[in-house]
């Protein structure tokens, strides 16, 4: 069981698994979920998911500190929508329980013109679960993401990865890097929370 200090579950790029991570760990510690940053479908959005996906009567869903209507890069959704977002205005919500919080995209996401996700989490004081799935260049993109976390004094607990095994990229990412492998999740046909809950016990934590 991870200490209290927030959880921020980031990923490689965009459309490697962070939500369904996002919602199988919050399952699993009975934490507390935020995702800061929204943007796009706003009808179907991603702490909408984690909720529909989490059967525990503990877990609280806090309110995104930005709402974007455009599916884009929040920098450029936020300058359709005519905001500019200040990470100095997102507070975390405050709780005893674990939080665990979502991110958008990958590290180097864009907020504005100066600040990216990266700094977000610096900000908020957070340890890093980082999602990596396994496509041609993903050793590429999970050695990276791994780097710029240590650049910036970031904590990692560790890396899920996520989808089809492939052992000859794992097994590089984690003796190249030393970062801990904290399970693999495999792909499930269909995403219930039945199968969150399933999911749960391929992570340890």
């Amino acid at each position: 069981m991870p200490d209290k200090q927030p959880i921020f579950i980031t990923g490689i790029g965009t459309g490697v698994g962070k939500t369904i991570i996002s919602a199988i760990v919050t399952e699993k510690l009975k934490a507390d979920y935020w995702k800061p940053i929204q943007s796009g479908d706003l009808d179907n959005s991603d702490t909408l998911k984690v909720q529909s996906l989490v059967s525990n009567k503990t877990t609280r869903f806090y309110p995104e500190a930005y709402r974007l209507t455009q599916p884009f890069s929040p920098h450029k959704s936020a300058a359709i929508d005519k905001i500019v977002m200040d990470i100095q205005s997102i507070i975390p919500p405050q709780t005893d329980n674990q939080l665990v919080i979502e991110g958008a995209g990958g590290l180097m996401v864009p907020l504005n013109d100066n600040e990216l996700i990266i700094d977000l989490i610096k900000q908020l004081n957070a340890q890093v679960i980082l999602v990596s799935q396994n496509y041609l260049g993903s050793i590429n993109h999970t050695l990276l993401s791994l780097s710029m976390l240590k650049q910036y004094d970031i904590p990692v607990m560790g890396i899920v990865f996520n989808g089809d095994k492939d052992i000859y990229s794992k097994t590089f990412i984690l003796n190249y890097s030393g970062a801990t492998e904290l399970g693999h999740v495999p792909s499930f046909d269909n995403i219930n929370p039945k199968t969150i809950i399933e999911g749960s016990a391929y992570i340890t934590l």
